[in-house]
């Protein structure tokens, strides 16, 4: 396997410019919400709503592509994480979304993704163990996606991006 990295950082997901992609966490409708979507549809503009509208719905686990917009990364890839404790199997569904993303930058010859960590906030996920689901599904299936060698996870808190940086130490 050519070089993978993962890193976390304390940050805001929208303002990731030296990624190739960054990660929405997004609704089924793909439409603009709070927190990650609401962010990330705010710094690319009317038009990311409107190349979404094509796209949706999503289902738990699915993740689709569409350009950047406004934003300076090439694209953002929209990721419906599960509803803890009500989209079941949620670890599967979570691992889907990882998997899926990566899968989704390959195909478009992407280096760079980064993250947010899908399905931990209002979605109610645990946060240590959405980001082990995260790092384990990653990893694993990094060889399967080689063009894709680094990862950002971007945490809106620093006490967040320590939790992250502890799963990385430990797995």
């Amino acid at each position: 396997m050519t070089d993978f990295t993962i890193e976390c950082i304390q940050g805001d997901i929208a303002h990731q410019p030296d990624m190739d992609a960054v990660v929405n966490a997004a609704n089924a409708r793909l439409m603009p919400g709070g927190g990650v979507a609401g962010a990330i549809h705010a710094a690319a503009g009317p038009g990311l709503a409107e190349e979404c509208r094509a796209k949706a719905p999503v289902k738990p686990g699915e993740a689709v592509i569409t350009g950047a917009h406004d934003m300076p990364n090439a694209h953002i890839i929209h990721c419906l994480g599960p509803v803890y404790g009500v989209d079941e199997p949620s670890d599967r569904l979570l691992a889907d979304c990882y998997r899926n993303a990566l899968r989704l930058a390959d195909q478009a010859g992407l280096t760079s993704v980064a993250f947010p960590a899908i399905s931990a906030g209002a979605f109610g996920y645990p946060l240590e163990d959405a980001l082990a689901v995260a790092v384990r599904t990653l990893r694993e299936a990094a060889p399967k996606y080689p063009r894709v060698n680094k990862v950002r996870f971007v945490l809106f808190s620093e006490g967040d991006r320590r939790v992250c940086q502890a799963v990385l130490d430990r797995m």
